[in-house]
């Protein structure tokens, strides 16, 4: 029999594992980004993304599209700033975040690919990286956001295999 003081100290026990095995996590996706010369900052969109919608590998991957899609429509308007800026003056960034808008809120009727939440943080990883468009810096992002989003899973995944065994074995 379970006194209301036990399962105190279980809940918090569960919650301290469950924190744990995420900051163990994310300790080992910082370091993994840091390795490989990448913004670990950019590695915790990723990490976000994973979060916004359907938790398991098949959202994953759709959401992680879905950023690197909005960074890849970030490069673009960066570019297009570039080249219209100096003709265009102070009305280049309203009109080219007007086209952005357009173009990424419209997404959200696609049939799979159609989380806005994950374009907006790939157009955000873009813009707060104030890198130049290229290929390589578009891997930059993409590799970063990549490791945050299968940290994001690999803790769940842990979290729920592990705890969910000792939770069963609670009761």
């Amino acid at each position: 029999m379970m006194t209301k003081q036990t399962n105190t100290i279980q809940s918090s026990l569960y919650h301290l594992s469950y924190t744990a095995i995420a900051a163990t996590v994310a300790a080992i996706a910082a370091a993994t980004s840091t390795a490989l010369q990448l913004p670990v900052w950019a590695m915790f969109i990723g990490w976000v993304a994973f979060f916004t919608h359907g938790l398991n590998v098949r959202h994953t991957i759709t959401n992680l599209i879905c950023v690197w899609l909005g960074i890849a429509i970030g490069m673009a308007a960066g570019a297009a700033l570039s080249t219209i800026g100096p003709t265009f003056g102070a009305g280049a960034l309203p009109f080219v975040v007007f086209v952005v808008a357009m173009v990424v809120v419209s997404l959200r009727n696609l049939p799979k690919i159609n989380n806005l939440l994950c374009y907006f943080l790939g157009l955000v990883s873009f813009f707060a990286s104030h890198y130049t468009p290229s290929i390589e810096n578009f891997s930059v992002l993409a590799g970063a956001a990549t490791i945050g989003s299968i940290a994001g899973l690999t803790s769940l995944l842990i979290q729920n295999s592990t705890l969910n065994k000792t939770k069963s074995l609670q009761t």
